[in-house]
C-alpha cells in the first residue's frame, strides 16, 4: 500500500484511477484471469500470454529509455532507466524459466511475432511517449505498472491451485514491485502540479486508452490472436 499511503490526498492520480477502474474491474471478470487464479487457465493461453509478455517488454522498456530522455529531474530519469533494464530482465527470466518449462525455446522467441492487440498497444506507447509531454508520456505507461499491481493483490486473496500461476501472482502482489509502481505514481503526481489542463486532459485520455489495452491484452491472450483484427471491445462504462 506504498503509494495509497503516500498520494492518500493525491488529486490527479485519482483521477486517473477512476478512468482507468472499469477496465481493471472488467479485467478481473474475464476469463483468463478467472483462470490463473483457479488454475483452470489452459497452459497453451498462459504460454501464449507469456510469449506476448516477453515481446510487449522489449518495446516497453524502449518506451521507458525514450522517456527518460524527457524527464526533468536526473533522478527520474535514472529511475525510469532503471525500469527499463529490469523489464529486460525480468523478460529474460521469463524465458529462462517459465517460457522454458513450458516449452517454448530460444528460437521460438526469436521467431515469435507479436499479436495485433500486442501491436497496437506498443505503437500507442511509443507514440505516447515520443509525441506527448514527459507526463503524458509516463500516463500513458501507467496503467501497465498499476493494473498489474492491483490485478496482483486482488488474486493474491484468490491464491491458485497452479503453482506457475501463484508464481506470477505472487510476482506482482510483492512489496518489491510496489515500490516500483509508488516511484512511479509520485512522478506523475508531481508532474501533475505544472501541467495546463489541456496537458491533464490529454494525460487523462492517454490513461484511460491505455488501461482499454491491458483489457484488450487480457482477451488476447485468452483468445490466442492470430493476425485477424480483433474485434472492438465495449466500454465498460
Amino acid at each position: 500500500m506504498f503509494a495509497l499511503l503516500l498520494l492518500a490526498s493525491a488529486a490527479f492520480t485519482d483521477e486517473l484511477w477512476e478512468r482507468g477502474k472499469p477496465w481493471y474491474e472488467k479485467s478481473l471478470d474475464h476469463p483468463f484471469l478467472k483462470g490463473l487464479s483457479d488454475g483452470s487457465l489452459p497452459r497453451d493461453r498462459f504460454r501464449f500470454y507469456l510469449t506476448q509478455d516477453a515481446l510487449y517488454l522489449r518495446d516497453f522498456a524502449q518506451a521507458l529509455k525514450f522517456l527518460s530522455t524527457k524527464a526533468p529531474k536526473p533522478e527520474w530519469a535514472a529511475t525510469l532507466d532503471r525500469h527499463a533494464r529490469e523489464a529486460i530482465a525480468v523478460e529474460r527470466s521469463m524465458h529462462e524459466s517459465i517460457l522454458r518449462k513450458f516449452g517454448v525455446s530460444k528460437q521460438a522467441m526469436a521467431r515469435a511475432k507479436m499479436a495485433p492487440v500486442n501491436r497496437d498497444y506498443t505503437a500507442h506507447l511509443i507514440q505516447a511517449v515520443e509525441e506527448g509531454s514527459f507526463a503524458e508520456g509516463l500516463s500513458a505507461l501507467l496503467p501497465c505498472y498499476w493494473i498489474y499491481w492491483e490485478v496482483g493483490k486482488e488474486l493474491e486473496k484468490r491464491g491458485s491451485k497452479n503453482p506457475e500461476y501463484q508464481r506470477w501472482i505472487d510476482q506482482y502482489a510483492s512489496a518489491e514491485y510496489a515500490k516500483t509502481v509508488d516511484e512511479v505514481l509520485v512522478m506523475v503526481e508531481q508532474s501533475a502540479k505544472t501541467m495546463s489542463a489541456a496537458d491533464r486532459a490529454r494525460a487523462l485520455d492517454l490513461f484511460e486508452k491505455s488501461s482499454n489495452f491491458e483489457w484488450m491484452f487480457w482477451d488476447m491472450a485468452w483468445r490466442m490472436e492470430t493476425d485477424a483484427p480483433a474485434a472492438a471491445p465495449n466500454s465498460p462504462r
